[in-house]
């Protein structure tokens, strides 16, 4: 039983095949000095420039959407939206200065519930206004991209959403140790 739950949970969080993969230049060490800036500070200006077109890059912070998402390992690429649909990842403002990168799990109108990939239970909810941007690509090292549109990513998303939280339990315990 063991050994079929790690097949599933490899499958679902397995690098996708290097024909959907396009290289990210990482900035080499180029001397500039990089530094961190608490979310409360860097989402927010993070958010205006979404909502002034632009595309912006950012690094996930945080387990809630293991694993498909790393903490620190991952960045993605946050972009103005048009149409939000369910299994969308978002970056959405809940509260006012508090912000969550978490995926659409149902929509109901202009209402929308949230729940991290890596969260058994837990969920937010905000309107459609409430959300600054939207995932467009995935980020891993090694410079691989992933659009977030992609047909296979979306269907393993969908299909971890779909099971029950137990069995998400389990593959998460086993992505913990074998990651």
């Amino acid at each position: 039983m063991k050994q079929f739950i790690v097949k599933i949970v490899r499958w679902l969080a397995a690098p996708w095949r290097k024909r959907n993969h396009v290289r990210y230049a990482e900035p080499a060490d180029d001397g500039v000095e990089r530094r961190e800036l608490p979310n409360e500070l860097f989402l927010p200006v993070v958010a205006e420039s979404i909502a002034e077109g632009h595309a912006v890059i950012i690094a996930v912070k945080g387990y809630s959407m293991r694993p498909f998402l790393e903490h620190l390992r991952d960045k993605v690429e946050l972009s103005p939206w048009t149409d939000l649909q369910v299994g969308d990842a978002v970056l959405a403002e809940i509260a006012k200065g508090h912000f969550v990168l978490h995926r659409i799990v149902l929509r109901e109108g202009d209402q929308l519930t949230l729940r991290g990939d890596g969260n058994l239970r837990g969920t937010e909810h905000c309107t459609v206004a409430d959300v600054r941007g939207v995932v467009t690509k995935y980020i891993r090292p090694g410079g691989h991209i992933l659009q977030a549109s992609d047909t296979r990513l979306r269907r393993r998303i969908a299909i971890w959403g779909s099971l029950p939280a137990w069995i998400r339990r389990i593959g998460l315990l086993i992505y913990k140790a074998t990651i």
